[in-house]
Formats: structure tokens, sequence, C-alpha cells
């Protein structure tokens, strides 16, 4: 990487990065003052970032605002919303903003070099010179505004980030979070929430606003970062020319101030809604924080990771365990968040009681009292630092690009000191001098020092209040009447013209020449080539194994499959609990503590799935195949013990342990309300499915809202249940892991297969006797309409049908389909117009299809909109252009990168699924070479979704009792 040509720029430090197998270099714009970091490598999925830090005096979450509005259209790129024309006309295999409590950032990846030139560029032009200065409106949509319809409507409030923190404030978890945070640091940036508080949001004036712009979002103030396989000196050059150039250097006071350590720990306490008929016993929140050092400590920043995993999170940990012993709380959670300058060590019990709090703190100390004492467990510790180890050398983020994550972590200290930017990525010298700690105390040390001896932390209580959001709702409604009341008639003319405008500008689309600003791609730069599948049948000692040769650097990924297809439909519910408890209990040989600890000392982890395959080829007769799956990810000299430990579990698992079955019930039951009230869409478009569709009703009855009505009553009535629950899961596991019911999905090179016919006939051996053929599960739906109410502010409404069952076929151009839905139609109607946080659909190859809204707050209206796409899409008319943009999208959305263990699971999907590669390439050709008149064609498709009727809401009571002539049934989901 050769800098020394760029005049514009000082380069202040250059060096290898051999963790990262990386060139990285540190520099600053001479006459702006931008900081600039690059990492060098041979990685093709390239990626930009720049960031602003934006410490924020009040919680109106103008940081959060302003991260939403300047993506809506710039001096460059007018168009009102560039970053929806981007997702849907660009390979980008990322592509967002978020706001963290301290910063703002704007990332962006490609692995197309033209598309990645782009991106930048509509970036930059964005958060430097957005278009929020022309047009007020733009404010007044994406933060907040008065809505009034006409003179004689309700007053009331209405924005993308107002409904979008309504949400979050919906979550006894979020509200936990936000008050931890805010406890520990009164005196700087962290009090107060970056996101915003939804009482506070109206607060902020459109002036205020703009000068948080005019502060912060200046080069000056700017942090950029490139990273992949380009020409850094190129880039670096046309950042220059193009815009760092035009500022010059300014002192912008954005200092991330720390906080004075308390005296004494604080204790504070704060309300959270249920709704009128939800418990109060069983439902407060306890946490004990304490402030540990600054994320600029290279060695702490990890020893924390460290021994949050060792105390807290692993199941069995002696903090968790003291605390479920105790019946405090029914899920014992913790954290530890470095991604602040002053990180926090956090231990939560949830759904516990008030009265408790004293009991839970003393516990706690004397619990780690007593392992400073004793000393801690070296196995938890090893397993601690190979669990981070593991994980660090694999750069293994799912589908996020490594290098995005690589830039997130380095803010963890280049923002508090820009001297520092690489201490975090650079890590194994810092495993090498854990490794050495485990015997010397010196994590003892830490625990004495930061959590025993640190005044400097707080108890946060979260205690729920019945009817709290109808009361604060009624309470905001009777002050907007009352401030509507106290205007005068022209006043009350201006907020109903205001209204009106805003919508006129929402409606008034941008102009063809401002939409051909943005660049894009052409439908040539798109390889017609489909993605290669890595599948190879063989049998290994009498099971059938699917081979999948990638290069995985060592490491084999090993999937065990059991056919449910046997167990009865009155039983499925009790196949999620399996799943929910193997691997966290007892078994024979080991505690399931030491169960958990081996296992992560000697590789990746070893977890547990249900998993569920339709057959594509027999989409009218509904078959599917259900398993339960049990994974590992180890080196290839581990395997063989990554399988003795698969067969501890699956074959020596003490089932009847009581108090362990009754702990994992009740932590599934408290995990699965936080997911519905955080992510809720999820589980109403799948309840909607399950209502005509098998497979959907399986996935419902295993994991979904069916699923936590019956944990939730076998929790409640657990002395009554206990019995037959036991006997059931021992029965399951006798029907589902013996011989002949398994087969094997392995992912590795070659090499990584020697030894693995050896280990599966000893597992093979060691399985139950095959069973005696039972009649194969018959899974019957009934349609419900369901509302189900909660404490939310906000609701997730879905609508579902199945278009084959109505004669429809299955073509690539739905894909496109779910484009135009994302960002034009929903898009439109839902979020810009309605201020809904989000919009999806989805339409599958076996007919399945849904619309679902996020954090949405209208309900029937919502509805109408999904009513109104068959009309819509029977007038679908674009230019060649546009067509060409969506078509770029959906690919972007297919030909995302792939790690090697995503590349084995994708394999393994089409395998099971029947998908060949003729018929991917078929929906490939169908999505490139799709015209207008496709998805014209697409309308009796989406009015055959429509006509199945099938409804699934979760949201506010009141919302929903005010509009149950939607629903057949109305009924409280907690």
């Amino acid at each position: 990487m050769d800098l020394t040509k760029l005049a514009a720029y000082e380069v202040i430090e250059q060096r290898k990065l051999g963790d990262l197998k990386s060139e990285g270099a540190l520099l600053k714009h001479k006459k702006s003052g931008a900081r600039v970091l690059l990492i060098s490598n041979d990685d093709d999925n390239k990626v930009f970032n720049i960031a602003f830090r934006t410490p924020t005096k009040n919680s109106t979450g103008v940081p959060h605002i302003m991260e939403h509005t300047v993506l809506c259209g710039s001096e460059k790129f007018p168009a009102k919303d560039p970053f929806v024309e981007l997702v849907k006309g660009s390979l980008n295999t990322f592509l967002n903003a978020m706001t963290y409590p301290d910063k703002t950032v704007y990332p962006i990846a490609s692995c197309n070099d033209k598309d990645f030139q782009n991106l930048m560029d509509v970036y930059m032009d964005a958060v430097l010179h957005p278009n929020i200065y022309k047009h007020e409106e733009i404010f007044r949509q994406e933060g907040w505004s008065y809505q009034l319809e006409d003179k004689d409507g309700e007053l009331s409030y209405n924005g993308v980030v107002y409904n979008e923190m309504k949400g979050a404030f919906s979550s006894p978890d979020g509200v936990l979070d936000r008050v931890i945070l805010n406890s520990l640091f009164p005196d700087t940036t962290y009090a107060n929430e970056s996101g915003g508080d939804p009482d506070e949001i109206p607060n902020l004036t459109y002036e205020e606003y703009l000068d948080f712009h005019r502060t912060y979002y200046h080069p000056s103030n700017s942090y950029i970062y490139l990273y992949g396989d380009m020409d850094m000196a190129e880039k670096l050059e046309w950042l220059d020319r193009e815009y760092l150039c035009k500022y010059d250097k300014i002192e912008v006071d954005s200092e991330i101030h720390l906080q004075k350590p308390f005296d004494a720990v604080r204790d504070l306490s704060m309300k959270y809604s249920v709704s009128s008929n939800e418990p109060l016993e069983d439902n407060t929140y306890l946490s004990y924080n304490k402030v540990v050092g600054t994320s600029l400590d290279r060695e702490l920043y990890l020893a924390f990771q460290i021994l949050d995993y060792a105390l807290l999170s692993a199941p069995g940990a002696p903090l968790k365990k003291a605390l479920m012993d105790a019946g405090i709380g029914k899920d014992i959670t913790g954290s530890y968040d470095n991604s602040i300058y002053q990180p926090i060590f956090s231990v939560v019990a949830k759904n516990a009681n008030e009265d408790q709090k004293d009991e839970f703190v003393r516990i706690i100390e004397s619990t780690l009292k007593k392992i400073v004492e004793e000393g801690m467990d070296p196995k938890a510790l090893e397993a601690g630092i190979n669990y981070h180890e593991f994980r660090y050398r694999e750069a293994d983020f799912g589908g996020y690009p490594k290098g995005l994550m690589y830039g997130l972590q380095i803010f963890d200290s280049w923002l508090y000191d820009e001297t520092k930017p690489f201490i975090h990525v650079e890590a194994l010298d810092t495993f090498a001098f854990m490794k050495k700690q485990v015997k010397n105390g010196y994590f003892e040390e830490l625990i004495q020092k930061y959590l025993l001896d640190n005044p400097h932390g707080s108890i946060v209580t979260v205690l729920p209040e019945q009817g709290r959001t109808a009361r604060l709702d009624a309470e905001l409604h009777d002050k907007l009447q009352a401030y509507k009341a106290s205007l005068s008639d022209a006043e009350i003319e201006k907020l109903v013209e205001d209204t009106r405008r805003l919508l006129e500008y929402q409606e008034e689309p941008s102009s063809q020449e401002e939409l051909e600003k943005i660049p894009m791609l052409e439908r040539e730069d798109i390889s017609r080539e489909i993605a290669p599948v890595y599948n190879e049948e063989m049998t290994l000692a009498g099971v059938p194994v699917v081979f999948h040769e990638i290069e995985t650097n060592g490491i084999g990924y090993l999937d065990l499959m059991f056919d449910l297809s046997e167990v009865p439909a009155e039983q499925l519910p009790y196949v999620g609990v399996l799943q929910a408890v193997l691997g966290i209990i007892d078994t024979e040989h080991y505690d399931y503590g030491e169960l958990f600890n081996e296992i992560n000392v000697n590789t990746g982890g070893i977890g547990t799935s249900l998993e569920l395959y339709p057959d594509v080829t027999k989409v009218t007769e509904k078959e599917f195949k259900a398993t339960f799956e049990i994974k590992t990810k180890a080196l290839y000299e581990k395997i063989p013990f990554a399988l003795e430990m698969m067969q501890e579990i699956l074959i020596c698992s003490k089932l009847d342990d009581e108090k362990r079955l009754k702990e994992i019930l009740s932590m599934n039951k408290s995990r699965m309300q936080a997911r519905f009230l955080s992510s809720g869409h999820s589980a109403s478009a799948l309840r909607a499915m399950s209502y005509r569709s098998p497979i959907s009703r399986f996935k419902d009855m295993t994991s979904g809202i069916e699923y936590y009505q019956n944990v939730s009553r076998m929790e409640e009535h657990f002395e009554k249940e206990k019995e037959e629950l036991i006997t059931i899961l021992q029965s399951l596991v006798k029907t589902l892991f013996c011989r002949g019911n398994m087969m094997v999905s392995y992912t590795a090179s070659r090499e990584g297969l020697a030894g693995l016919e050896n280990e599966l006939e000893k597992l093979n051996m060691a399985l139950f006797d095959e069973q005696e053929a039972k009649p194969a599960c018959v899974i019957r739906c009934e349609q419900k309409n369901e509302g189900f109410k909660t404490s939310s502010k906000v609701q997730f409404a879905a609508k579902a049908g199945n278009f084959i069952d109505a004669g429809e076929s299955y073509t690539g151009a739905l894909q496109i389909l779910k484009v135009i839905m994302s960002y034009e139609y929903l898009w439109v109607n839902i979020r810009v117009k309605g201020g809904a946080y989000g919009c999806m659909s989805n339409f599958n190859r076996i007919g399945e299809g849904y619309f679902v809204s996020y954090r949405d707050p209208n309900l029937k209206k919502t509805l109408e909109v999904y009513d109104g796409v068959p009309e819509y899409l029977e007038n679908f008319t674009v230019s060649e252009r546009d067509m060409t943009k969506y078509i770029i999208g959906t690919i972007s959305n297919i030909d995302q990168p792939m790690t090697p263990a995503a590349k084995g699971d994708r394999s393994m999907n089409l395998y099971m699924n029947h998908v060949s590669e003729e018929m991917i390439r078929t929906e490939r050709q169908q999505i490139l070479e799709a015209t207008q008149e496709d998805i014209r064609a697409l309308a009796p498709v989406a009015k055959a979704v429509l006509a199945g009727n099938q409804i699934c809401v979760i949201g506010n009571e009141a919302k929903i009792e005010e509009e149950k002539d939607v629903f057949m049934e109305v009924k409280d989901l907690f």
C-alpha cells in the first residue's frame, strides 16, 4: 500500500496487521482535519464507513433523527430517498446507518468496484450536503410532527423515529438498558437517550436539529474507514478532490468526557408497562451494574468478556447458578458492554420481584467474595478464552461483512483516543496474555477491584405497572387536545395546512431527472452464473452423509440430523422443549456447567435447532421434512471429541432433573416474551400463515406463539405436569436418537473427512435401538384471525395466504416483487405516510406469502394498504431504468458473500428442499430478464395471498380492542 504520493494527507502510522492478514494505516486529511483509517487486504467485500462523534445534551433523539434524515436527499443526489433508491438498485452487501450513544455511523459494503464507488459518493454527499436545510418536511416525516387532518379532528403526533422509539420503549429490556446507561453517567452524554425518548422527541425544534448538523457533521469531527481489496491511494485522492478539500479544519467540541467515579453505588427504579391483565408478580427486572475502567485498556477489554462468560453467561456459571438456586428471577442474564468509553458489567434477573432486590445484591456479592477467596474455576476461564479466541480466528459474523465488524470494533478505542485504533482488532497477543493469567490470581484481582471494591455502580429496578401504556396514551391525548383547544382558529388552520403539505410532499414522486442522478449499475454488470452448490452424497458407517467440500481453514462444520416425521402432532411442543433443554442440563458424566465448559475448551461450541425443509417438487401435497439437529464446529483433530460430547448430550442427558427443567421452562418463557415485544413481526407473520399451512403450524407449535402458550402452561402448572413432561421427553429421545433415523451434513476440505467414518460408527453404535415404525405426523390447521394484546405502544400487523393453493405458480419475479413492496408500495404507504418503522413481504416456492409491518402506529389502515397491492400491480408502470434497478436490488439480496459455513448450509438446504441447480438457474434467468409486464402478471398472486384473509396482529391492547371487528378472536398474549 503506497501512500507516499498523497500530498493531501499526513500519514501518522503504517503497520502490518498480522492477525488480520492485512496492512493498516492511520492518516489525517491536512486541510479538513478528517481522520482516516485504512485496512488493506485481499477481501473483495470492500467496506467504507464515515462516522461522527455525536454527543447529545438531551433525550430528544436528535442524533437518531439526523441519521434518518441525512439519507433523504442531498445536493448532488436530490431525489427524496436516495437510500431507498440504492437499496433497490445496488449490489451492496451492507447498506445502513446506526445511532449509538456517542457516535453515528454510515457504513456501506460491496464486492462490485463500480457499485462501491457509487455508494461512497452518495453517502459522502448525504452526510455533508443533505437537503434537510431546504425541506423541513424531511424532519417532520422522519422525526416528529403534529398531525391534524381537519379542523374538527383529533391532534396527534407522528414520525418514523417517534414511532420506532415508542416501540423500543415498550419493551422492559429496552427500558432497563437505557436506565442502566443513564444511571451510571449522570454528567456525560450517556445520561441522555441518543435514540430519543418518545416523551422528549416532540420538544426538539427544527432549528435545534439543524444546529446539531452544523456543529457535528463536519469533516473535522469525522472518522473515515476503508477496508478490503482496492487502490487505497486512488480512493483517498477521490475523497480529497470531491469532498474534503472544500473544508477548512475547525475546532469541534465533541469530546466524550469521563464520568467522575461515584462515592457510593446508586439505587434507582423505573416503571414499565404491562397490559391490564398481566400479573405484577414475577414481572420485575433487577440489575446490578458496575463501571469497568475504560475501553482503552487492551487487557481489561478482553478480560471482562472472558469473566462475563465464566461468571455469568455460560449455563451453570456461578453467579447465574447462585441466583437461580435462590429462586430470584426466571432468567438470569448479563452483559459486558465495551462499545462505550467506560464499559459496563451487568447482572440482570428478569421476571423477579421487588422484594428480592436486597437478596439479589447480597447473593451476587457473597458469591463474588467466595470466588475471590477460593479462586475461579480454571476450566471456566479456559473455556471463556477459547470461546472468544475461536470466534476471533474464525471471523464468521453471519451475514455481516467482516470488514464492517472490524470497523465498528475499531471505534471502541479510536473514538476516545485517535492514536489507538488497532488495539482491539489485533488480539492474538492479548489472548496469549490471558492464557498465562488463568492460575495466577489475575482474574480474581479484577473481580475484587472492579466489582467488589468499586463504588461506581448502580442497582436499577424496573417495575411493572398495569395499563401504564393506556394511562400515558390517555394523558398524551388529553394534553394534545388541550393544546389544540388553546389555539386560535388561524393556528389550527395552520396545523391542518402543515399536515396537508407534508402529505403532498410525501406523495409527490421525485422527478425522473433527480432519480437519474443516483448512479446505478446495468444488467450487464450482473453475472448470470449461480453460486456453486457443494453436495456430495456418501455413506459412512451405514449413515447417509452429504459432504460439502469447501476450504474452511481447518475447521469442520458437522450437523447431525434426526427425522421428526414420526412424532405425533400433540407432542410437537415437547420437541421444542427438548431442543431448549439438551446441552444445558446435567448428563451422566457432567453437570451442565462442566459440560458447557468442556465443550468450549475444545471446540467452537455445540448447539441444537429444529429445521423444516419443504419439498418444492410436492407443493400441492404440502410435503416437508422436519429435523432435530445438533451442530458443532471444531478443528479437524477435535471432531472426535465433539462427536463424543454430542453423544453425551443426546444419549446421557438427565431429563428427570425437575429443578433444572423448571428453570429452563422459566428462562424460555421469559426470552420469548422479550422476543415478541422486540420482533413481533416474525411471530405474527408465522402465526397468520399457520392458520392454513401445516409447515408454518409445525413451526408455530415448536417455536412460535402456540409453543409459548404451551411452555407458559407447563411452567405455571409444573407440579401437576412434570411427570408427563419427563415421560414424554424420555420417550422422544428414544424415538429420535436411534439408529436408522440419522443423517449427516459435513462442511470441510477433503482432508477433514479423514477418520470421520470411524467416529460415526462409534456414535451410531451408541444410539438407541431402531424403533418400530409409527404413523407419520398429521398436522391440522384452523383459521383463527387473532389480535394478541400486549403493553406495546405499536403494532406488528400480518396478513397471509397461499397462492399455489389458488392455482397460481412460483416465478423468480416474486423475488423482485419483495423489493418493490419493501422499498416502493409498502414503504411509501406504511412507513413514509403511516409512520411505521418497517414493512416486509415474502413469497416462497411452496406458495406461502405474507405482508407484515414493524413498530406500526396503525392497524386497520395498514391492512387496507395490503389490500391495495393487487390494484397497484395491475397498474404497475415504470421505466426500463427503474425495472433494472429493482432487478439489481433483487440479485443483491441473492448474491450476498458467504462464509464457508454458510456455503455448506445453503447447499444442504437446497438438497433437503429438492431444489435443483436447474431451478436456481431458471429463477435467476426469470429475475434478470423480467419486464414490467412480468410484475403486472403477479397481481393474481397478490390477490390470492390476500384472499386467504389470514390475519394476526400483536400490539397495543387499546388499539386491538378499538378495531376488534378485524379479528375472529382477541386475547392477551401474556
